[in-house]
C-alpha cells in the first residue's frame, strides 16, 4: 500500500492533485482544505490511503496521518464509502468529527451531504469511541466569504466552488444558492481565484446550517 507521497505538484483542482514522484504522476483525491495550499511546480507531501476495488485503485490524500486514520475508520460504518468519508472531512477536521461523535450530535453529522438523520444515528452507534476522545482546539469554519477588498473577481472562481460542492454531493441548485449567499454577504459579484478555498468553506457552513433546519 502507498502510505504517503512526496513530490512535485503537476496539476491541482479543488478535489484532486497530480503529484509527480520520480517521473510518475499520481492522481490523488483530497478535500479542498488539504489542496488549498498546493501550487503547481512546488513540493507537496500527503499522507495517503489506497482504496482497491475490482476495477480500480484510487488514492486519497490527507494533510496528516491523523486525517487519514479517521478517513479509514469512518469507512468501517455500514453505508459509508470513501466518497462520503472524504465529504465528512471536507466539512469537519478530525477533531470536529471526534467532538460530534463524542457528543452524539446527529445534527452536526447531517451537515455533511449524503448523511441524513438515520445515517447519522447509525454512524454514532457503529463508531462508538473508535475515533478516540476529542482533544485540543477545533478551528471554526470562517463566517466570511471571499477575502480582502480590492482583489480581482472572476466567474471561473465561482464555477470552481460550485463544482467542488456538487462533487461533495450537494445538488447543483443548492450549491449555487449557497455561493450566491456567501457572495451577497461579502458584497462581491464573483469569487476571486485566490479566495476559492475560503469561499468554499463559507458555502459549506451555509449548506450545513440549511441541513440542520
Amino acid at each position: 500500500m502507498i502510505a504517503s507521497l512526496t513530490g512535485t505538484v503537476q496539476h491541482v483542482t479543488l478535489d484532486r492533485v497530480v503529484v509527480d514522484v520520480g517521473g510518475v504522476g499520481y492522481l490523488v483525491h483530497a478535500t479542498p482544505g488539504t489542496l488549498a495550499g498546493m501550487r503547481v511546480g512546488e513540493q507537496a507531501q500527503v499522507a495517503t490511503s489506497m482504496v482497491v476495488r475490482e476495477d480500480s485503485m484510487t488514492l486519497y490524500g490527507f494533510a496528516d496521518a491523523d486525517e487519514r486514520d479517521v478517513f479509514e475508520i469512518v469507512q468501517t460504518v455500514s453505508g459509508v464509502g470513501p466518497r462520503l468519508a472524504l465529504a465528512m472531512l471536507a466539512v469537519y477536521p478530525p477533531e470536529g468529527l471526534r467532538r460530534a461523535v463524542a457528543a452524539e450530535d446527529t445534527a452536526a453529522l447531517t451537515r455533511v451531504p449524503g448523511i441524513g438523520k438515520k445515517g447519522a444515528q447509525r454512524i454514532l452507534l457503529e463508531l462508538g469511541d473508535r475515533l478516540g476522545p476529542p482533544s485540543g482546539v477545533v478551528e471554526p469554519v470562517p463566517d466570511g466569504g471571499p477575502g480582502s477588498a480590492g482583489m480581482p473577481v472572476g466567474d471561473a472562481g465561482t464555477g470552481k466552488v460550485v463544482e467542488a460542492l456538487t462533487g461533495l454531493g450537494w445538488p447543483d441548485k443548492a450549491a449555487q444558492d449557497a455561493v450566491a449567499k456567501v457572495l451577497a454577504e461579502a458584497g462581491a459579484d464573483a469569487v476571486a481565484p485566490a479566495d476559492v478555498a475560503t469561499t468554499l468553506r463559507a458555502a459549506l457552513r451555509v449548506l450545513g446550517g440549511a441541513a440542520r433546519g
